[in-house]
């Protein structure tokens, strides 16, 4: 069955089956019918509804989301992506930790570049806090080993798991944070 243009372009009148679609178009119309309760069963009055979605803003474009963490917060949010791409996970039956890097690792070429691109990120959250360059390059260095090796087959996916790359360039930044006065 097809439909006319007419029907297209002026809908029909609802037939005698149609009134439940009636009613549940009047709710969106604003003429809801019945009181309005809440969770724990008190009725709620319209007018503080619509307060409430007066009051009820969100602001987007306000700046970087995490561009107001303290330095120990920016600090501690690098540890824990270390500590998750890794050493997160034990291997089963041994001593062996590895991470999410290990794991992405196995999807040839991609799972390196997102890795690589992760570690990078860290090296600058770590320039952010004020790393000097020579820290910086010895970081960046230790990701190009990651991503390089890794790249190579399953032998590289083990050197991962071994290496530890973003470990180690915390482990610099924080030898680095010790010898810095407190301000």
């Amino acid at each position: 069955m097809t439909m006319s243009d007419d029907d297209i372009l002026a809908p029909r009148k609802p037939r005698s089956g149609d009134r439940s679609r009636d009613n549940f178009r009047g709710t969106f119309q604003g003429t809801a019918r019945g009181p309005i309760i809440d969770q724990d069963g008190r009725e709620i009055r319209p007018e503080t509804l619509e307060q409430g979605f007066q009051e009820l803003r969100f602001e987007f474009g306000q700046g970087n989301p995490f561009g107001n963490l303290t330095r120990e917060q920016r600090i501690a949010r690098i540890e824990a992506i270390a500590k998750l791409l890794d050493v997160a996970f034990i291997l089963p039956g041994t001593n062996i930790r590895y991470g999410i890097d290990g794991l992405i690792g196995l999807i040839p070429v991609v799972g390196d570049i997102i890795t690589t691109a992760i570690s990078l990120w860290l090296v600058r959250e770590a320039r952010a806090l004020g790393a000097p360059w020579y820290l910086t390059a010895r970081m960046l260095g230790n990701v190009a080993v990651d991503g390089v090796v890794g790249m190579v087959p399953f032998a590289g996916d083990a050197f991962d798991v071994m290496f530890r790359a973003n470990m180690r360039n915390v482990r610099l930044l924080r030898r680095w944070l010790e010898k810095q006065p407190r301000i």
